[in-house]
């Protein structure tokens, strides 16, 4: 039987999404009045622990009619990137991630100080069915690249979640999707102290319709949906690699990001 990994409610982070008028370039510079007027969260903590997290990490959100706005402050003293090459393996640099949590489906998204984006979109087994809202040629397994969580592929999660195995669409691209990375250092120079680096990202709803058909997009204000904010940062000390460190909005209990359940929420206001 499948392991339940689902947190209670009491440790759940909520986080209340301001609306604004008024565009704005997506270029990872948050010293914009738009984001010295959003609400900073709280420091991330330790994903398994719930601790606070050794380096600072905070994020922000805001909302329009045209899109989810997300900004990530991140406190790095050496800052490190290596991949280059859109959807690549980037979990294994120091990174930012974003997952959306849906109808039957979530969204995962990932971001280096590179700017290198890679986004996976996950269905359930269980859900995609001929006949289902899935069976379309975007999710058509045998066309599109995919690959699958939660089975032989992944013995980490096997028969670890309550809803057990996911496809996952490695070839899916968020509709517009926009990112910004900006660097306060000087990246991959061991020898220099770094400040850290900030991230600016715009979803436009279009993907979320796509994500949750049953909810408005654009929301309305009191409207929410469940996402969830990550870092993990490759930590090293006497010339060796000592761990990947997972830290986020709100602890997991367990050291896997793949939870919905355990997601935070974001609250649209007005």
């Amino acid at each position: 039987m499948a392991a339940d990994y689902r947190i209670g409610e009491d440790r759940i982070a909520h986080y209340q999404c301001r609306r604004v008028r008024g565009g704005f370039p997506i270029d990872g510079d948050l010293d914009k009045d738009v984001w010295k007027g959003a609400e900073r969260s709280r420091r991330f903590v330790d994903m398994v622990s719930g601790e606070p997290a050794l380096l600072n990490t905070q994020i922000a959100a805001l909302w329009d009619e045209r899109a989810l706005y997300v900004a990530y402050w991140i406190d790095e003293p050496d800052v490190r990137a290596s991949f280059t090459e859109r959807d690549s393996l980037i979990w294994f640099d120091n990174d930012v991630e974003l997952f959306f949590d849906g109808e039957d489906c979530y969204y995962e998204f990932e971001i280096n100080a590179f700017n290198t984006v890679y986004e996976v979109f996950f269905v359930y087994q269980d859900a995609l069915k001929r006949g289902s809202r899935f069976d379309t040629p975007r999710f058509d397994l045998y066309s599109r690249d995919v690959d699958l969580l939660s089975g032989f592929q992944d013995a980490a999660r096997f028969r670890k979640h309550p809803r057990g195995r996911r496809w996952a669409f490695m070839d899916f691209d968020f509709p517009s999707l926009q990112s910004g990375v900006k660097v306060e250092g000087r990246i991959n120079d061991p020898f220099h102290v770094d400040k850290g680096w900030t991230v600016e990202l715009a979803f436009p709803w279009e993907g979320f319709r796509l994500l949750s058909p049953g909810k408005n997009f654009p929301p309305r204000a009191g409207d929410s949906i469940r996402a969830q904010f990550f870092r993990f940062e490759n930590l090293r000390a006497n010339g060796k690699a000592l761990t990947s460190a997972g830290w986020a909005l709100n602890e997991h209990g367990v050291y896997d990001s793949h939870i919905p359940e355990n997601f935070a929420y974001l609250h649209f206001t007005d």
